[in-house]
């Protein structure tokens, strides 16, 4: 009769330190783990297995929303749609990349490395997707047709290229320097999120009066910032399992925690979108030029390519790296190595 093996699960002291997280005991899968080993494990519990089911299925729900929208929008003909099109493609893909990260992060520090650089890139692109949309639909009145309106989307596409540069750079130091590689990484995905809301915020916060598209999306864009703000305390601060290692090796911990918040942000992100590009439709129309092929469908595909470049050079300094740095070094005493159950 068929039976299937899984790998022992070690403890923290067992693996090398580039696979251990702060403050997580036990769980750990094996640091030499095979491509089928690591898709068996999503059905075995391990310290990674709700990071992957927590970005996996919403990437699915995300898809469906899609393919719903497609039905009712003429993505294809009506340029109003391309900027949403560019957006449900990059919600759709980021989950989906960070959940094969987290799946096959264990084959080997290489390919753990490869595995976020391409998750660091999706989530550069979807800062991009955001900004696309956030000129496109939710700018407030006031700013349609100003400097900022006009060149916002050739700021947010620079910041994508730095943003996957950097979050890719502070791997290489994240053993040596963890506190720079984790502010490093923090500024990478803080500054472009900041950037792509200096609309919002001023639309919430500091505007009043007719010229401030007050509308039904207004709850929703409050509740993506409260759960953005929530994902970036959680990824910053390590909490709970800061406060009780060991106790949340499983199940709470603050990336699972993160990785929810931010799903749930993104769908109260996405509904606030529908909702302005539904209420806002006949004023814009009529008050801005409708999105050109070249600043949706155009820079998405340039910010595609040129973060494609970016990864592909920091692959091959990571090929070139000696194999005696720190954050490559794979080594476990023979007397820790896994055992098969």
């Amino acid at each position: 009769m068929l039976s299937v093996k899984l790998p022992q699960l070690l403890n923290n002291h067992q693996v090398p330190r580039i696979f251990r997280e702060d403050s997580i005991i036990s769980g750990y899968r094996p640091p030499r783990s095979s491509a089928v080993d690591c898709l068996l494990s999503t059905f075995q519990m391990t310290n990674e297995t709700l990071n992957i089911w927590t970005h996996f299925l919403p990437a699915w729900y995300f898809l469906w929303k899609f393919l719903v929208f497609s039905h009712t929008v003429d993505f294809y003909n009506e340029a109003y749609s391309w900027p949403l099109f560019v957006y449900m493609l990059f919600i759709c893909l980021y989950p989906l990349i960070s959940s094969c990260a987290h799946t096959f992060s264990t084959m080997s520090a290489h390919v753990r490395h490869v595995c976020y650089f391409f998750d660091y890139g999706v989530l550069s692109l979807y800062s991009l997707g955001c900004a696309v949309t956030y000129r496109a639909y939710v700018m407030p009145d006031c700013w349609i047709n100003s400097i900022l309106h006009c060149y916002f989307i050739h700021v947010a596409f620079l910041n994508t290229v730095v943003c996957t540069t950097l979050s890719c750079y502070s791997r290489f130091l994240e053993i040596e320097q963890p506190k720079l590689s984790k502010t490093l990484r923090i500024t990478a995905f803080g500054y472009p999120f900041l950037f792509d809301n200096i609309p919002l915020f001023y639309r919430l916060l500091l505007c009043w009066g007719e010229d401030c598209s007050h509308n039904d999306a207004v709850p929703m864009h409050y509740r993506h910032l409260i759960f953005a703000f929530l994902t970036c305390f959680l990824f910053a601060s390590h909490l709970p399992e800061r406060l009780a290692p060991g106790c949340f090796d499983y199940i709470g911990h603050s990336h699972q925690l993160f990785h929810i918040c931010a799903v749930v942000g993104t769908y109260c992100q996405l509904e606030a979108i529908i909702t302005d590009m539904s209420c806002r439709r006949a004023w814009l129309l009529a008050n801005t030029p409708l999105p050109s092929l070249e600043g949706t469908l155009g820079v998405m595909a340039a910010s595609i390519f040129l973060n494609l470049l970016v990864i592909g050079f920091f692959v091959l300094l990571l090929v070139w790296s000696p194999r005696s740095c720190s954050f490559l070094q794979v080594n476990v005493p023979d007397s820790v190595k896994p055992k098969r159950e």
